[in-house]
């Protein structure tokens, strides 16, 4: 049996020489051009080895950000104090990208955000923690989510089995529900925080991408897919409900004919900084970092809220090669913050760790037995990336040159 390359990948694996980023990771919006054999839309590397993300870097570095704020602030005297007691959505769980948003929003320019949140599968003790201190600290008003749970795990874990996806479902919601709010409430303005555009894919949503999502899926319903399972399946042989089924899909099309609902990222129009934003939130919403490092990187305060975060970023390095570590340093690096030797040396000691943390909770909570998921998980790697040597899985390239066909 021929090995398969998973994914539409390129087969030729390539990593950025400033970022370190591979060529391997998914959902970028400009073409992979270096391959002629790959027309998938993947990470842009030319051919001097440089990625799309690297380039939109040093393009950022050099923005006169008083021009984009006078732009925000056009944006928001169009819409301040003129929807009722709320004129903007920002969307969160009370991570250090959402507190400062919303606490920069309102406190610098005088915008009153309702802040919405599409809730963790699974809550960890201090994401909870720094979820209260961030409605607390800014007398925030919040609307979370409440979906039916034996859905939400059915979901999630058919979304593991079929796709090796731990987050799907949470992807979904984070995206859909800050909308749906927005149409119930008749607030035409969500601010998300960091641009897009710094891992290479568009720069912001808007009111026709979003129109198009709906369009395309109430009009091709037998299509349409959660878990790797068709939603008609799901309905019928799954004996789920439509109903609670429904708060994963965007709005329906006739929900959006008076919506004027537009979708910004805010770090298009300031100077977004990860570290920056983590120490903004720490001295003006009481945000805590983790009490530990986070396996399978070196940092403490990068999505840390979700006990299935940890696993999700495993099998991205599973199925593309690039892991945790990896997703940290080329942010560092695009911010100027590491050299790409010490990047290097970063993802050798940390990229692939285990996330044994929460694991076996996990499993209890969708009822998946750790052997399934093992098994399951192996059906996952590529064979372009993985080879097998004497019973152990090892990288064919890495970025330090020491994988098995290095």
């Amino acid at each position: 049996m021929k090995s398969k390359t998973l994914f539409g990948l390129p087969k030729k694996i390539i990593f950025c020489k400033k970022s370190l980023i591979s060529n391997q990771r998914p959902n970028s919006s400009i073409e992979f051009n270096h391959s002629i054999e790959s027309k998938k839309k993947t990470l842009f590397i030319d051919k001097k080895g440089v990625s799309d993300s690297w380039k939109y870097s040093r393009i950022k570095h050099k923005i006169d950000y008083s021009v984009r704020e006078k732009q925000l602030l056009k944006l928001l005297d169009k819409h301040r104090g003129k929807h009722g007691e709320f004129d903007c959505i920002v969307p969160g769980s009370g991570g250090k990208d959402s507190c400062f948003a919303s606490h920069i929003l309102k406190n610098k320019y005088g915008m009153n955000p309702l802040t919405v949140t599409w809730s963790p599968i699974l809550y960890t003790e201090y994401g909870l923690r720094n979820f209260n201190s961030w409605i607390k600290s800014d007398n925030l008003t919040n609307i979370s989510s409440k979906r039916d749970e034996f859905t939400m795990k059915y979901l999630t874990k058919l979304a593991i089995l079929n796709l090796m996806h731990p987050f799907q479902t949470f992807m979904l919601g984070q995206k859909i529900f800050a909308s749906k709010m927005a149409i119930k409430y008749k607030i035409p303005l969500v601010f998300f925080g960091e641009n897009e555009a710094e891992h290479g894919n568009p720069i912001a949503d808007n009111k026709k991408s979003m129109r198009d999502k709906s369009y395309f899926t109430y009009k091709n319903f037998d299509k349409i897919y959660l878990g790797g399972v068709k939603i008609k399946d799901l309905i019928n042989k799954h004996k789920l409900k439509f109903k609670n089924l429904k708060i994963f899909l965007p709005p329906e099309e006739k929900e959006l004919v008076d919506s004027n609902t537009e979708v910004h990222y805010l770090g298009y129009y300031v100077k977004w900084i990860p570290q920056e934003t983590f120490y903004y939130a720490v001295k003006n919403c009481n945000f805590k970092p983790r009490p530990f490092r986070t396996q399978g990187t070196y940092s403490k305060y990068n999505s840390i809220d979700d006990k299935i975060d940890d696993l999700h970023y495993y099998t991205t390095f599973i199925k593309f090669g690039i892991g945790r570590a990896t997703y940290d340093v080329s942010q560092e690096l695009r911010n100027n913050h590491l050299s790409v030797e010490e990047g290097k040396k970063l993802i050798k000691k940390y990229d692939g760790e285990f996330p044994d943390r929460y694991f076996d909770e996990i499993m209890k909570y969708l009822d998946i037995k750790n052997s399934t998921f093992f098994k399951t998980l192996d059906k996952f790697r590529s064979a372009h990336i993985w080879k097998k040597i004497k019973k152990k899985w090892c990288l064919r390239h890495t970025v330090n040159k020491d994988g098995t066909d290095d």
